[in-house]
């Protein structure tokens, strides 16, 4: 069985646009898996750890027969390949890729939190998943994305 999954990208080291789309190509060739679509790339300043450069983001939406665990390992793993280290949390990185959704699982572990835990926290994500798809809703709280963007500074590019 295929699911619709929700994978947030983001760089900010090195070639930003270049790194976003090495992912995506990745991504898309994890066996059995399909690119659906992709949102526009957004220019979004750190948070937090706020002495880095800024990040370009975006979302992407693929149909997988990947089960969470397996495809949280399959994106470590792109991460990896590309060359990001685990350093500070929220620091620099040349690639970091989330699991935003995926169909309308529900999931806490130690290692996975689906829907992605901050999905709400992050305006460019709410806007890049209706630009992907309208009418979808957050599994918890059965509430429209299109519903929560509160407007952040952030640039499109």
């Amino acid at each position: 069985m295929t699911a619709r999954v929700f994978i947030g990208l983001g760089s900010n080291l090195g070639d930003r646009a270049e790194n976003l789309a090495r992912a995506r190509r990745a991504i898309g060739a994890l066996e059995g898996t399909e690119l659906l679509g992709e949102s526009s790339c957004e220019e979004t300043d750190p948070v937090d750890f706020l002495a880095q450069p800024r990040f370009l983001n975006q979302v992407v939406c693929i149909g997988t027969p990947l089960s969470p665990p397996e495809l949280l390992d399959a994106l470590l793993g792109i991460e990896r390949s590309m060359g990001r280290t685990r350093g500070a949390p929220k620091g620099p990185r040349i690639i970091d890729l989330d699991i935003l959704l995926f169909g309308d699982i529900i999931l806490r572990t130690d290692t996975l939190t689906i829907p992605h835990p901050r999905i709400w926290e992050r305006d460019f994500v709410v806007r890049h998943l209706v630009q992907l798809d309208r009418d979808l809703r957050d599994p918890v709280s059965a509430r429209y994305f299109r519903e929560g963007t509160h407007g952040t500074d952030t640039h499109h590019q």
